[in-house]
C-alpha cells in the first residue's frame, strides 16, 4: 500500500467487518471466494468490495477471486494486528471492567496491561490478572513501556483531563468511551464509542423504519 495514498474512513470502517468474515470461512475451511460470494456475505457490493481491496493493491484473480488465507493475512498487516499492541484502561468502573473482561482482545494482539483508577477501594485488585493501579502512578508505570493505547471509561467530567495526561506520556492513539468529545494533537489519533448516540440513532430508525 502507498502511505501517501489517502485512504476514505468509509473504507477504513468495512475493512474489520471483512476481517470478521475472512476468519470464519477459515474456520469452515474454505480456501477462496469471489467478490460476488463475498457480497453476499457482508451486504456489501461486489464493485465495492474490489474498489475497497484496490486501495490496499487488490490481492484477487480475474477468473479465480480470493485466496481466503492470503487476503486475512494481507488485512492483518493493513490493519495492524499482526503485530503486538500494549494498552492501558482508565477508569476500573463497570465499563472498565467489562473491557478488561472481554478475552477476544487478545485475538487482535491487543494486550491489556494495567487499569488506572482513583478509587483506593478497587486500587489492588486484578480483572483477568489485569492489576488495577493508583491514577497517580500512571506516569512511573508507562515510562520504560511501550503503551500503543490508552482505553478511557472515566467520567465525563475527567475525560478531558485523562486524555491531557495520556498525550503527556507519549501515548498517540485513545479509545475513548466518555461521553465527551476529545480536544487532542493532530498526531494522536482517537476513537469514540458513544453509547447514548448510537441509542439514539437506533431509537431514530425504530421510529422512522
Amino acid at each position: 500500500m502507498n502511505k501517501n495514498k489517502k485512504v476514505s474512513m468509509a473504507v477504513i470502517r468495512r475493512l474489520p467487518k471483512y476481517y470478521r468474515y475472512l476468519s470464519e470461512l477459515i474456520n469452515k475451511d474454505i480456501k477462496r471466494i469471489s467478490s460476488y460470494e463475498l457480497s453476499k456475505l457482508t451486504g456489501f457490493t461486489a464493485s465495492q468490495i474490489r474498489q475497497d481491496f484496490n486501495n490496499f493493491g487488490g490481492f484477487g484473480q480475474q477468473g479465480y477471486g480470493y485466496n481466503i488465507e492470503e487476503l486475512y493475512k494481507q488485512l492483518k498487516m493493513i490493519i495492524g494486528i499482526d503485530k503486538p499492541h500494549s494498552g492501558i484502561i482508565i477508569g476500573a468502573g463497570n465499563l472498565g471492567q467489562s473491557i478488561a473482561n472481554y478475552k477476544h482482545f487478545d485475538e487482535t494482539g491487543f494486550n491489556i496491561v494495567a487499569i488506572f483508577e482513583k478509587n483506593p477501594r478497587l486500587i489492588g485488585y486484578k480483572i483477568r490478572e489485569i492489576p488495577i493501579l493508583d491514577f497517580y502512578d500512571i506516569e512511573e508505570f508507562c515510562k520504560d513501556k511501550d503503551i500503543g493505547i490508552a482505553v478511557i471509561t472515566t467520567p465525563k467530567q475527567d475525560a478531558q483531563a485523562v486524555a491531557d495526561k495520556v498525550v503527556s506520556l507519549g501515548i498517540e492513539s485513545i479509545w475513548n468511551f466518555a461521553p465527551v468529545d476529545l480536544k487532542t494533537p493532530d498526531n494522536v489519533v482517537v476513537e469514540s464509542i458513544h453509547l447514548s448516540e448510537s441509542l439514539l440513532a437506533l431509537m431514530f430508525m425504530l421510529n422512522n423504519k
